[in-house]
């Protein structure tokens, strides 16, 4: 857990102030608190973590369940709006910003999106439903993501049209 903090602390460039930070401290402990043995110390540090993360929710304004699976260098910049799905995952080198939804598209099918590694999400995009993101994705501000987006890709628009991020370089994206 220590160890998650400490690189947590390095992707937050050392501000120890970074409401994200915050979030991702609270999310390491509660993930740690899994592996606590015996089962009732596991229930007291269970019923911390559920305070923690009540009150970090109220005062960020970010909801990061400790189900959800994330990688390194994971960073929530700007607070405030930001709701996560406890079924989503997301690789290495993920960043997030304010308003961002990741999570299902429908109640009755309870499956969020897989994020690949190093994707950028842009304020206030939606990522919903039982979809891939691939690796070196930039979602755009306010775009709604309910398809695939392949590697090395650019998802704009309401609903999201998905673009070529270097053409010379990049797969094709449609």
């Amino acid at each position: 857990m220590f160890d998650n903090i400490r690189a947590d602390l390095r992707a937050y460039n050392g501000d120890w102030g970074a409401q994200g930070f915050w979030v991702m401290l609270v999310y390491r402990f509660g993930r740690w608190r899994y592996g606590v043995r015996p089962a009732l110390l596991r229930k007291v540090f269970s019923f911390i973590y559920k305070v923690l993360f009540k009150l970090v929710q109220i005062l960020t304004g970010i909801e990061l369940p400790c189900e959800v699976a994330v990688g390194r260098n994971f960073v929530i910049d700007h607070f405030g709006g930001i709701v996560v799905s406890g079924y989503a995952q997301f690789g290495d080198d993920c960043r997030i910003r304010n308003g961002v939804v990741v999570g299902l598209k429908n109640v009755s099918e309870p499956i969020a999106p897989v994020i690949g590694n190093n994707v950028d999400i842009g304020s206030g995009a939606k990522v919903l439903g039982n979809i891939r993101i691939g690796n070196n994705v930039v979602i755009g501000a306010n775009a709604v993501v309910l398809t695939d987006v392949p590697d090395d890709c650019v998802a704009v628009g309401v609903p999201a049209v998905i673009k070529q991020r270097k053409p010379a370089q990049a797969k094709e994206c449609s």
